[in-house]
């Protein structure tokens, strides 16, 4: 089991190939998922191009630092990513209140996030939830981006055949390269098939602008509380179930904590929240980011550093990831999850008369259904435990 030895921190040392390439996969993962939303939100609300820039770039530096920074302290892979579900949740809300009241809002819900962590209340909750649930939650919300290679390849079938090959074959020979080959693999495919645009590239600064925010009830209501319940919900909880399924026992309250905080200083630069990372973190917690747990913590930091990069040069992101066709960012994701997916599923059927719950709990998530703006990860642990609350009664 993971733990955070006496033994002093040399990163370098405990470097692998495969840490290197599970960060990478995090960030594109993380990236890739869900920044197309920040522009559409944006883009709603009309925002100029700079005020969307600043919002990658806090939203990138939040989690280079936190990731980074929680990854040292506590040796153990801690991802942070910003809220996806709340990204999405901005399209519609945005627009309908002025942008620095917006700001307020993002406030509001970074102070009550960071409250709950100092408090330990969040802890709390967590230790009520039964282990075959949290793992059933975790495999539910890693299925949907696992199955995504078989979709992707009704459309590059090629491509894709030729990474799922790749992978299945040095597992057997060296399991820590198996993604790594994928990905070699792939990109030799997707530049021989011409598939490779990097015309839309080019080098671009970001800048950060201040915004002073504004507070209203309005905008807390529409967007401050629903924020603030997506990211405890559907990101914190199965970030912290990621975790543990892979035997992290790291507190979850110091990390809530540092989100919330973190994310309250850089709302003014348009971060809607940072949030412990779920799909990205089982990338960098898993067995294919390396043998040893003890040293998957190299894997967060590769990640932290690529995300401080990726802030950087905010502005130029869109370009950078529209040279990549989809199936193969599609198909490298799916693969780097394999492992956890199969963690998940074990953990989760592990007691018998947990079983039906957790049964329950796994096809909630898996459905990706979406209730008053909350995503499914939160219906899934609500029907997880509704349904081993009757069967003991039964």
């Amino acid at each position: 089991m993971p733990s955070s030895a006496q033994a002093p921190l040399r990163p370098l040392a405990d470097a692998a190939p495969s840490a290197v390439v599970a960060g990478f996969i995090a960030m594109l993962t993380a990236y890739t998922s869900s920044l197309v939303l920040i522009f559409q939100a944006g883009k709603a609300a009309g925002l100029a191009d700079g005020q969307i820039s600043s919002w990658i770039w806090a939203l990138s530096i939040g989690m280079a630092v936190c990731s980074i920074g929680l990854s040292l302290r506590y040796r153990a892979p801690i991802t942070i990513a910003w809220s996806t579900p709340g990204a999405a949740l901005l399209i519609t809300s945005l627009p309908q209140v002025s942008y620095p009241e917006a700001i307020g809002a993002f406030i509001t819900c970074s102070a009550l996030v960071a409250l709950c962590g100092l408090t330990g209340s969040f802890e709390k909750l967590l230790k009520r939830l039964p282990a075959s649930l949290a793992a059933a939650l975790l495999a539910g919300i890693l299925f949907r981006i696992g199955s995504e290679i078989f979709i992707a390849a009704q459309h590059r079938l090629g491509l894709v055949l030729a990474m799922f090959l790749a992978y299945l074959l040095v597992k057997r020979a060296a399991p820590r390269y198996a993604v790594l080959a994928a990905l070699l693999v792939g990109s030799a495919v997707a530049g021989g098939l011409g598939l490779l645009n990097f015309q839309g590239f080019a080098l671009e600064l970001a800048l950060p602008q201040w915004t002073t925010p504004s507070f209203s009830l309005g905008a807390t209501i529409s967007i401050g509380i629903p924020l603030f319940v997506v990211a405890m919900a559907s990101q914190n909880m199965p970030g912290v179930a990621v975790l543990r399924a892979d035997g992290y026992t790291t507190a979850a309250s110091p990390l809530v904590s540092a989100t919330g905080i973190a994310s309250l200083l850089l709302a003014p630069f348009g971060a809607h929240g940072i949030n412990l990372a779920a799909i990205s973190a089982a990338i960098c917690t898993g067995p294919n980011a390396h043998e040893n747990p003890a040293k998957r913590y190299v894997a967060a930091l590769v990640y932290g550093l690529l995300c401080a990069l990726a802030g950087l040069f905010g502005a130029t992101l869109a370009g950078l990831f529209a040279a990549l066709p989809q199936e193969l960012v599609l198909s490298i994701a799916a693969l780097a999850l394999f492992g956890s997916i199969i963690n998940g599923l074990t953990l989760a059927m592990a007691q018998p008369a947990e079983r039906e719950a957790a049964l329950v709990t796994f096809m909630v998530t898996a459905s990706g259904m979406t209730l008053f703006s909350v995503g499914s990860a939160f219906w899934g642990i609500i029907a997880g435990l509704l349904t081993l609350l009757l069967s003991k009664r039964g």
